[in-house]
């Protein structure tokens, strides 16, 4: 018997973000496949796109509020039409398991989860998550998209697009 296309699992996929305009459009594209109990990881260097990416994509969402960086608060919770999005920012997080006090178990539960330098918690993480590798490349990005098992076949349109 064949799998149901919510397991279709992909390979990696890279795309070229030329401008920040790019990568707001990504965020767009993506942010309607997402569902609640879905987790996005976003890894990449400081200054690689990882917060445009999350505020265009709560903003695609219907998010109404400011999306302000959780740079210091950690996390910040936004009501969206599709349910809220947690977005988490974890590069000052000085243990894993000190993300179980910010609500991570909420909000695996109940939304769908942005992390900001999820590779300080990824043994917490579920394998099914989607993870975005943004990079510098000239006065651009790429971005290598890493579906887990429910993001595979989701992400085939977008992954012909680029």
């Amino acid at each position: 018997m064949d799998p149901a296309p919510e397991s279709v699992a992909t390979g990696p996929r890279r795309l070229l973000l030329p401008d920040i305009d790019a990568t707001r459009d990504l965020a767009a594209s993506l942010a309607p496949l997402a569902r609640r109990g879905d987790v996005i990881g976003l890894v990449g260097p400081l200054g690689a796109g990882k917060t445009t990416f999350a505020r265009s994509f709560i903003g695609a969402l219907g998010g109404t509020d400011l999306v302000p960086s959780p740079t210091w608060s950690l996390v910040e919770q936004h009501a969206t039409g599709a349910g809220d999005v947690w977005h988490f920012d974890l590069h000052r997080l000085e243990r894993a398991d000190d993300v179980w006090e910010l609500g991570l178990e909420d909000a695996l539960a109940d939304g769908i989860t942005l992390i900001e330098w999820p590779e300080i918690v990824e043994r917490l993480l579920p394998p099914a998550r989607l993870t975005l590798r943004l990079d510098h490349a000239g006065t651009g990005r790429t971005v290598t998209l890493e579906p887990g098992a429910t993001w595979g076949s989701r992400l085939q349109e977008v992954a012909r697009d680029g």
